[in-house]
């Protein structure tokens, strides 16, 4: 067997079939390969590994007793579920192997904080995670979607994990025929108010959704340490105003999904589906807005190029199909009523925006001071005359 002994780490590259007849010799040959490379760790490359009997489960085993740090990696499907079946997923690492596949030169239909999306064929698109270890993030993400697809919210639920030829993972989810609701838009196929009423129709219905208490992350929490950030950089009188508004906004356990936006629902054979579900998350519906805020209107305030960008429309249309969905949302004209919830938007939006253009070390591009400067004089403006961020 091809073996790697590297850092007090070696590596066993098993091969072909490991059953009872093959498993005797195969142990023999581990065990002379520990004694001449004493080792901390014990990593099995299970790329060519084509069966493996119950025999050469207790061989495993018998290696995991003797080295606790024992690994299991490249495995493919098949190997995988004999290993999950019998519970060796739970006792020790197993790592999956991972077919790989390119998206150069696919069409970005999705962006996010945590990675884009690319339509990879007619029928399948795949999230790729901008953080090169991302394994955890796409776990968490799949458990979040059946989370919501069990409450009942339309969801592509990703059956998939694959290797990108350009580096990092994605995850991979079959979708028909689908558009995103910014294409509707960019194609003329609906009208702005018909993607808006169709937007705001799904909205409501994650909003009706109650998720218990540790299956989802608190905002309030999350804009909570925003808030916190920006203590030195705010007058002492805005932060502590800042913060009182956003403690006071009661714990709410209805469900939001945190990044919500036209390229992130698609419509597929009449139904709406949400396609991007790693930030899903509870509170109330003022920090939705927020997001949305940001998405159609903050992050542009600047550079307005950046919502062309981003979402493929212009910022005129995007902030029409912004107050648009505000007043389908609040179910109101009262143009009153929409600029207060747009105002109390705003708070949490540009606290949210001032800390992300600090942390990418905007204090050091003009383009990033001027950022900074537009969401000090909109929360200098606004938090003096804002009693509560409730609505």
């Amino acid at each position: 067997m091809k073996k790697n002994y590297e850092n007090k780490a070696l590596t066993i590259y098993l091969e072909g079939k490991i059953d009872s007849f093959s498993a005797p010799e195969i142990e023999s040959e581990i065990s002379q390969a520990r004694q001449k490379y004493p080792s901390e760790t014990i990593i099995l490359d299970c790329d060519k590994l084509e069966y493996i009997s119950s025999a050469g489960l207790r061989l495993i085993l018998r290696i995991k007793q003797e080295v606790e740090d024992t690994r299991l990696v490249n495995v493919h499907t098949d190997i995988y579920d004999i290993f999950d079946m019998t519970g060796f997923t739970e006792m020790m690492t197993v790592e999956k192997a991972y077919r790989v596949i390119s998206v150069e030169g696919c069409e970005v239909i999705g962006q996010g904080a945590n990675g884009k999306i690319y339509q990879i064929d007619r029928d399948t698109i795949v999230k790729v995670f901008l953080d090169a270890d991302a394994l955890e993030e796409i776990n968490r993400q799949r458990e979040l979607a059946r989370t919501a697809f069990v409450l009942g919210i339309p969801t592509a639920i990703p059956f998939d994990v694959v290797k990108i030829k350009s580096g990092g993972l994605g995850s991979v989810y079959e979708l028909l025929n689908a558009t995103s609701y910014a294409k509707l838009l960019i194609n003329k196929e609906k009208t702005l108010d018909e993607v808006a009423a169709m937007s705001i129709k799904m909205l409501k219905l994650i909003h009706s959704k109650v998720v218990k208490p540790g299956t989802m992350p608190d905002e309030k929490i999350v804009v909570l340490d925003w808030a916190d950030f920006l203590k030195d950089y705010l007058p002492a009188e805005q932060y502590k105003k800042l913060c009182a508004l956003i403690n006071a906004v009661p714990t709410d356990f209805h469900m939001m999904h945190g990044d919500y936006h036209i390229k992130n629902v698609m419509l597929q054979a009449g139904e709406s589906l949400l396609i991007d579900m790693d930030t899903l998350c509870h509170g109330h519906p003022i920090f939705e807005l927020a997001s949305m805020y940001n998405s159609y209107v903050g992050y542009g305030a600047v550079d307005q190029s950046r919502i062309l960008n981003f979402l493929g429309i212009d910022a005129d249309t995007a902030y029409a199909f912004w107050r648009k969905s505000l007043e389908l949302y609040l179910g109101t004209t009262d143009e009153s009523v929409i600029q207060d919830v747009e105002n109390k938007a705003k708070i949490v939006g540009y606290t949210r925006i001032m800390r992300r253009t600090i942390r990418r070390n905007g204090l050091s591009t003009e383009t990033g001071r001027a950022e900074i400067d537009n969401c000090k004089a909109v929360l200098a403006d606004l938090l003096p005359k804002t009693d509560t961020l409730l609505f």
